[in-house]
């Protein structure tokens, strides 16, 4: 699979989650909305970057491939950390 649609594939079980766990709380009444908005328009500047930032890299696979795997073993790490200290 080309790493772009790994990427956009991974993006896309993030969003289904994320998506039905933002609909139960918010049908429980327990959003903040402000707080809410701020993270939406997050997320849609971090995918314009991200989007325009792939182009770019896509000439440059190994770096693209190095890229991704660092930030998914990143997020491991805090993962485990977190679990760690509670």
């Amino acid at each position: 699979m080309p790493m772009r649609n790994a990427v956009g594939s991974s993006l896309v079980a993030v969003t289904a989650f994320g998506l039905t766990a933002a609909v139960n709380y918010a049908l429980s009444g327990l959003v903040d909305w402000a707080l809410a908005g701020v993270f939406i328009l997050g997320g849609v500047a971090g995918g314009i970057a991200g989007t325009l930032l792939s182009q770019r890299l896509s000439a440059m696979k190994g770096l693209l491939n190095t890229l991704f795997a660092g930030l998914i073993f990143v997020v491991a790490i805090y993962m485990l950390w977190q679990s760690a200290t509670r």
